[in-house]
C-alpha cells in the first residue's frame, strides 16, 4: 500500500479534534471539499471507513478511533523533528496557534505586532474564546490566560503586571445612588451581570483582611462580553465588575468612578504558556523571548514611574 501523505493524515486529526468538516477545514486554510477529498482518498487507500458522517453531525468510527490514536503520537513526533530541524534556520517560520481570552489577546497584541514585524516568515493564528481548553487535545501551540487558570504541568511565560478587578459606575449612576462601601451594600444597586461561557453567571469576587466574599448582582442587564459591559456601565445603567485594564482610561477620564477599591486585590498577571516538552520550536522560543522581554521594559517602566512619584510626594 502507498504511504499516505502527512497533510492526509494532519486533515483527519484536525477532523477528529472539530468533529466537523467545515471547523477542520477553516483550519487547516483549505476548501471543506479538499478536506473531505483528502479523508476519502485516504479511507479508500486502506480500505476502512475512518468516520462516521450525518447531515448534522461526524464522529469518528471504531477504526477511526483507534487510527487516530496510534497516528496522532507519531504525527506530533514528526512535527517535532521536523521542526528541530528548521530551528537551525537563520529566521524562524511556520505557524504558531494560539488560544487566549479577548481581554488577553488585546494586551498581548502589541507583542504579537512587533513579533511579525520581527519574524517576517512567521504567521500567527490567534483563536480567543472565553472558556478555558486543553491546548494540547485542541491543537494550539500555546495560550494566554492569567496565571491561575493555567494547568500545573504547563510552563508559563509571565507577561505584564499583577492584575486587579474594579467596581465602577458612572458620575451620573452615583448622582442618583449611594456609592457601596461593602459589598453587602451592592444588593441595592443594579449590576451589570456577567455570564461565563459554561453559560452560568460569574459571581463578583472580594477579599479583604483574609475576609473573602461573593456576590451575585442583581440587574435588568446580563452580558458576555467586556466591551459591552463597559459601555454599558459609561451610560449610567448601573455597575460593573472588570478588570483595571479595561477601565483605567475611563478611571483618568473622569467617565467612569471607582468604589470598593480596597476589596480587589491584586491577582497574577497574564502569561504565555506551553506543554513542558523536550523540543520546543523556533518560533515559539522566539515569541516567549520577545515576551521576556516586553514583560522586563515593562516592569522596569513601572518601576521608574513608583520612584518618580515617590520623589514628587518627598
Amino acid at each position: 500500500m502507498r504511504t499516505s501523505g502527512l497533510s492526509e493524515l494532519e486533515a483527519v486529526l484536525a477532523v477528529a479534534r472539530h468533529r466537523s468538516f467545515r471547523a477542520a477545514a477553516n483550519e487547516m486554510s483549505v476548501s471543506t471539499s479538499a478536506l473531505s477529498h483528502a479523508v476519502a482518498a485516504l479511507e479508500a487507500r486502506i480500505g476502512v471507513r475512518l468516520f462516521n458522517r450525518t447531515t448534522r453531525s461526524v464522529s469518528l468510527s471504531e477504526a477511526g478511533a483507534q487510527f487516530v490514536s496510534s497516528v496522532a503520537p507519531a504525527l506530533s513526533t514528526i512535527h517535532a523533528a521536523l521542526e528541530q530541524a528548521g530551528s537551525f534556520r537563520d529566521t524562524p517560520s511556520g505557524t504558531l496557534r494560539i488560544n487566549a481570552s479577548v481581554g488577553a489577546a488585546n494586551q498581548v497584541m502589541p507583542v504579537f505586532i512587533a513579533f511579525l514585524q520581527h519574524y517576517p516568515e512567521m504567521k500567527l493564528d490567534i483563536v480567543t474564546e472565553g472558556r478555558l481548553i486543553d491546548i494540547v487535545v485542541e491543537g494550539f501551540d500555546a495560550g494566554i490566560r492569567l496565571m491561575e487558570s493555567v494547568p500545573q504541568d504547563m510552563i508559563a511565560v509571565p507577561f505584564g503586571d499583577r492584575q486587579r478587578f474594579a467596581v465602577v459606575g458612572s458620575p451620573a449612576y452615583f448622582s442618583q445612588h449611594k456609592p457601596p462601601r461593602a459589598p453587602v451594600d451592592l444588593s441595592a444597586h443594579r449590576c451589570i451581570r456577567s455570564r461565563m461561557p459554561s453559560g452560568s453567571i460569574y459571581q463578583w469576587e472580594f477579599e479583604r483582611r483574609g475576609e473573602t466574599v461573593r456576590v451575585d448582582g442583581d440587574g435588568a442587564l446580563t452580558l458576555d462580553e467586556p466591551g459591552l459591559m463597559l459601555a454599558a456601565a459609561r451610560t449610567g445603567l448601573g455597575l460593573a465588575y472588570l478588570t483595571e485594564w479595561n477601565v483605567n482610561a475611563d478611571l483618568e477620564a473622569g467617565t467612569l468612578v471607582r468604589v470598593l477599591e480596597d476589596w480587589t486585590p491584586p491577582l497574577d498577571g497574564l502569561c504565555l504558556y506551553y506543554p513542558g516538552r523536550r523540543h520546543v520550536p523556533a518560533g515559539l522560543r522566539a515569541l516567549t523571548d520577545m515576551i521576556r522581554e516586553y514583560a522586563d521594559a515593562n516592569r522596569e517602566r513601572v518601576v521608574g514611574k513608583r520612584k518618580r512619584r515617590s520623589a514628587f510626594r518627598a
